[in-house]
């Protein structure tokens, strides 16, 4: 089995460019930081007869998710580096088919995401969230949830220093909250202005992450359905910052970098 790693501002994935099949019990193997390789997901090439190309997105532990941006970023590149695919094509996910292209002069890449969802069925989630105050852990949080294809809970805070909150301990109550049937990715973010939020991430099947492309975006629609943001908004997470552009109508677009690490040969005796 190769694999290749990379990394979208410290989000980091796994490519399976050959050999093998994977299964939930190796891709926690792989992807565990002491005992495998270490990474926030394998991203794994599938076929499609709805788009130019077919993804499978495996959580660490070794759930499957619809869609991730920071992963098809990273596949996208993938492409390009690797199989030779122009600089503009199509991928079928599980939550549907997204464009991407790559530029070829700065490796950046922009991902179509699709319209922003806010029905309790799209999300999903049991009830309607707009900014509606629940108590967690002790705190009165105002939630918003928002469908990327994959499920998403804002809670837009007003303190200056993130990191003085037990963001990640609301994360870790929130992800398995009953209202979110298929878990939920959990972001506490932060306006500065009306072009920029801060944001941390806590990512289902992964917890802590870095930065995430599909939470970027839910931030960036949640900020502007409040009315707190235009519609070219930067989210800064610990990894960096990515781009995201909220139209309108709640079509969003992602442009941000993807850096390769490593090619992997597994030696590392892997679970039937």
């Amino acid at each position: 089995m190769r694999l290749i790693k990379s990394h979208g501002l410290g989000n980091d994935y796994l490519v399976l460019d050959s050999g093998g099949a994977l299964s939930a019990e190796r891709v926690r193997t792989l992807c565990h930081r002491n005992e495998g390789i270490g990474a926030d997901g394998i991203l794994e090439p599938v076929g499609s007869d709805q788009a130019d190309h077919g993804l499978r997105i495996w959580n660490p532990d070794g759930s499957q998710a619809e869609k991730s941006g920071n992963g098809l970023r990273i596949f996208a590149r993938w492409l390009v580096d690797h199989r030779g695919a122009p600089a503009a094509f199509t991928v079928e996910v599980p939550a549907g088919i997204v464009s991407c292209s790559v530029d070829g002069e700065t490796g950046r890449v922009t991902v179509d995401m699709g319209t922003a969802m806010l029905e309790p069925p799209d999300v999903p989630c049991t009830v309607a969230l707009r900014d509606s105050p629940t108590e967690v852990a002790g705190a009165t949080l105002r939630l918003t949830a928002v469908g990327m294809g994959n499920p998403h809970c804002v809670v837009l805070v007003e303190d200056a220093d993130l990191d003085g909150l037990p963001w990640r301990t609301w994360g870790r109550l929130l992800e398995t909250d009953p209202r979110f049937p298929n878990r939920t990715n959990v972001q506490v973010a932060r306006v500065i202005d009306r072009g920029n939020v801060d944001a941390r991430i806590w990512e289902r099947g992964a917890g802590e992450t870095l930065a995430s492309g599909s939470s970027a975006c839910a931030v960036a629609v949640a900020a502007r359905l409040l009315g707190r943001v235009d519609g070219a908004v930067t989210v800064h997470m610990p990894g960096g910052p990515l781009q995201v552009q909220v139209d309108a109508d709640l079509r969003v677009s992602q442009t941000g970098p993807v850096v390769e690490v490593c090619t992997v040969d597994v030696s590392l005796p892997l679970p039937e």
